[in-house]
C-alpha cells in the first residue's frame, strides 16, 4: 500500500516533520494549499527544501503552468491537477520534457469522460481523482456517484497497465473513523492507498489496506499449493486454484 501526505508549499517549517512521518510520499502543495498572494512564497520554499535534500520520496502539485520554470532544474515528479485530457499533459511534457513523471488529477466531468486517454499518456504513471472538485462539478452527494467513479478510475488505471491508484483525500479530519471505513472500501474496489492531509490519518489509511489475518493466510495457502505443482490445483477446502489466483496472493501479500 501507499499512502501520501499533503503539506502545503509555503509552510517550509512542516516539511522535515512531513517526511518523517511514515508516509510513504510527501507532497509539497502549490495548489490549492496555498493562498494565491503566497504562491511566489511557495515556490521558493519547495525548491530550497529539493535542493537541500533531493526529490527522492517527494512529489510536488503544481498549480498551474507557472509554478514549471522554477521546477524545471528538480527531478521530482510532479502531480497536474484539474486534467481534462492529454493536452494538459502535453503541455507540461513540452516544458520539462518527455521523461518528466507526470501524477494525472482528473477533477471534473470532461476529465472523467477522457480517463482511458489520461491513463495512457506516455508521461503518466499514476490517475487520481480529485473528489471534492468532482462533487461540485457534477451536483452530486450520491454515495453510488462516488463509488461508479472510483470504479471507472480503477478500470482505466489498470487497463492502462499502471499500479492501482490512490484514494482521493478524506476532507473531514478528525473522523479518523469514517477515513477508516471510507479507505476500506475503496480497498475492496482494487485501489492501491490513498493521500493524507494530515499525519493523524496515516495510521487509519494503513490499517484499513493492510490485509487481514485471514486473507494473508489464504495467499500463503494459495502460493505454497501453486508452487507445488503445475497449473490448477485445490486447496484444502477443496477451493480450485490457478494462475489468476496466484497474481491475486500476490496482491495481498504486497499489501503487508
Amino acid at each position: 500500500m501507499t499512502v501520501a501526505l499533503y503539506v502545503p508549499g509555503d509552510r517550509p517549517d512542516r516539511f522535515a516533520k512531513a517526511v518523517a512521518s511514515g508516509a510513504d510520499i510527501v507532497i509539497l502543495d502549490l495548489e490549492d494549499a496555498v493562498a494565491h498572494d503566497r504562491k511566489a512564497i511557495a515556490r521558493h520554499a519547495v525548491v530550497a527544501f529539493l535542493e537541500e535534500r533531493g526529490a527522492a520520496g517527494l512529489q510536488v502539485r503544481i498549480g498551474g503552468l507557472e509554478d514549471l520554470e522554477s521546477l524545471a532544474a528538480h527531478d521530482v515528479e510532479l502531480r497536474v491537477p484539474k486534467v481534462r485530457g492529454p493536452e494538459d499533459l502535453d503541455a507540461v511534457a513540452e516544458r520539462l520534457g518527455a521523461a518528466r513523471r507526470l501524477h494525472a488529477i482528473v477533477e471534473d466531468a470532461a476529465g472523467i469522460g477522457r480517463l482511458e486517454e489520461i491513463a495512457g499518456h506516455p508521461a503518466v504513471v499514476s490517475v487520481a481523482l480529485g473528489e471534492s472538485d468532482l462533487r461540485s462539478d457534477l451536483g452530486a452527494s450520491s454515495p453510488a456517484m462516488l463509488e461508479h467513479l472510483r470504479i471507472r478510475l480503477v478500470l482505466a488505471v489498470r487497463a492502462a497497465g499502471l499500479p492501482a491508484p490512490l484514494m482521493s483525500v478524506y476532507p473531514a479530519i478528525a473522523d479518523l473513523e469514517g477515513l477508516e471505513a471510507d479507505s476500506r472500501s475503496g480497498a475492496a474496489l482494487g485501489f492501491g492507498g490513498r493521500t493524507a492531509v494530515h499525519p493523524a490519518q496515516i495510521a487509519p489509511i494503513r490499517r484499513a489496506f493492510a490485509p487481514s489475518a485471514g486473507e494473508v493466510a489464504w495467499a500463503e495457502e494459495v502460493l505454497a499449493a501453486l508452487d507445488s505443482t503445475a497449473g490448477v490445483t485445490t486447496l484444502a477446502d477443496g477451493q480450485m486454484v490457478d494462475e489468476a489466483m496466484r497474481r491475486r496472493a500476490e496482491r495481498i501479500l504486497a499489501r503487508r
